[in-house]
């Protein structure tokens, strides 16, 4: 039997997630990260090489074996982001009215032509529909097609700099959601066992399917997050759901793609939906972007923070604040002492969700909703469980009990993997022998843990008989003496 070495005490339930770039990327800045609440590093694979990438997961892997924790690795993958060429003097200035031609061949932009990568865009790009590059900073008009290139007519103009992003959010993008780059990505990727993989401008549930598919033909078992920043994936919002592993409302382009009032609301639908579903769901970009450059965040990204745990957020994530940001540590302790200021109010909790008559896992289900009930009446500590595939935390996860869930399983890679799950922790247990036996060494690790204290009530999950590893099917109501 082996256990994390970790003390259980006071960690947050809403989990972060910092990305990892030139200011994170040392091994003493991760260990602070991680020391500070970190429990998932994003390798964002828009930038960065696979040699700097190795560097950051071979760091994580020795701080997991060496620490006894269990951060997971999210793969983030680029996607068809479409991009601007290099421009001369790196920025141009664009005049409003005047026109400015897009071309796929590749030359050095001016302020009259610049270039893409993107093959697809006279294709896609009908008459009429507007560009927005920089995130919204510049607007541009398509007025008439030549060949390759597409002229286009500057409606808000300022300084366009090299590789700034293009969003077409009134045409459909005939690029599948993973590009020849992503497909190299991947397979680096799965030889290095990532936990979770992030598929970039989801359209349709097929996408993530496709993905998942590639996943299982190479004997891998990471799970896929569907990043919602397209109109389209809000149309089909319900399917990819079902097909994703876990869903993120990635707000920087979604806020470009839609128009941006409508976002906070796309935003709650998504979480109550992915909570009801039981899928974790991940709130992403600018949580606190102002501390890029300054050492505490404005009491609006703090609001928003809150915000985002109130509605029922597994998880928080970090983008250049942690990448690239000056102060990547203060970020990360604002963000937890945020979150758990947050936690301590009773209105996240006891989210009890509906479960249908016809599932095929109804009397688990039933089960599982009953142990969070009761958590809530005898005011327990904590709900433990056994489990082998991840189901039972994730199943608990959704009625977000007040009482923390703390899961055993022998399944290693399981460890790292529902770290991104709200509420949880897991512990390596490979000794089963009986149920009793193991219900009393859950009860020894946690009290060992500084968790469980004298007179603590808990309830106890498994399977019986346990040596079947079915799927969890009884409960039982312990306190510590």
């Amino acid at each position: 039997m082996i256990t994390s070495r970790i003390s259980a005490s006071g960690f947050n339930k809403t989990k972060i997630i910092a990305t990892v770039g030139p200011a994170s990327a040392s091994e003493r800045m991760l260990t602070s990260l991680i020391e500070n609440g970190v429990g998932i590093v994003r390798l964002n694979f828009s930038h960065g090489t696979h040699a700097q990438h190795q560097q950051v997961i071979d760091i994580v892997r020795t701080i997991n074996q060496t620490q006894g924790r269990h951060i997971a690795l999210l793969q983030d993958l680029q996607g068809p982001k479409i991009r601007i060429g290099a421009v001369a003097g790196d920025a141009v200035n664009l005049m409003q009215g005047q026109k400015l031609a897009i071309t796929t061949t590749p030359l050095v932009g001016t302020a009259e032509k610049v270039s893409t990568s993107y093959q697809h865009l006279t294709k896609d790009v009908k008459v009429g529909d507007r560009l927005l590059i920089d995130d919204g900073k510049i607007i541009l008009q398509a007025v008439k097609k030549i060949g390759t290139d597409l002229v286009t007519e500057v409606l808000h103009g300022g300084w366009l700099r090299s590789k700034k992003g293009i969003n077409l959010p009134f045409s459909k993008l005939s690029s599948p959601s993973l590009t020849a780059k992503d497909k190299i990505d991947l397979a680096f990727g799965l030889q290095n066992d990532v936990e979770w993989i992030a598929l970039s401008f989801v359209q349709q549930v097929q996408d993530v399917v496709d993905l998942k598919d590639r996943i299982a033909a190479a004997g891998k078992t990471a799970k896929v997050i569907a990043k919602i920043e397209k109109p389209e994936a809000l149309d089909n919002i319900d399917a990819i759901i079902q097909a994703a592993d876990a869903l993120m409302v990635a707000r920087g382009d979604l806020g470009v793609e839609i128009a941006v009032e409508q976002v906070p609301m796309a935003q709650k639908r998504i979480v109550s939906q992915c909570n009801q579903a039981g899928k974790p769901v991940i709130i992403a970009t600018q949580m606190m972007e102002s501390m890029i450059e300054s050492p505490t965040p404005t009491r609006a990204e703090t609001n928003d923070i809150v915000n985002a745990v109130i509605d029922g957020a597994d998880a928080l994530m970090l983008s250049a604040e942690t990448a690239t940001g000056q102060y990547p540590r203060e970020v990360i302790k604002k963000m937890k002492k945020t979150i758990l200021a947050a936690e301590k109010h009773a209105t996240i909790y006891n989210k009890y969700q509906s479960i249908s008559f016809r599932s095929p896992t109804f009397h688990n289900d039933s089960i599982v909703r009953t142990a969070c009930r009761l958590s809530q009446e005898v005011k327990a500590k904590a709900i433990v469980c056994m489990t082998q595939t991840g189901w039972v935390a994730f199943a608990l996860a959704k009625h977000r009990p007040q009482a923390d869930i703390f899961f055993f399983t022998a399944n290693r890679t399981l460890l790292s993997t529902i770290g991104l799950v709200w509420g949880t922790r897991g512990y390596y247990y490979d000794r089963m022998v009986s149920t009793d036996d193991t219900f009393a060494d859950m009860e020894e690790i946690l009290v060992q843990a500084n968790y469980l204290k004298k007179g603590a009530v808990f309830i106890s999950m498994a399977s019986m008989p346990i040596q079947a590893r079915q799927q969890t099917n009884m409960l039982k109501i312990n306190v510590v003496t």
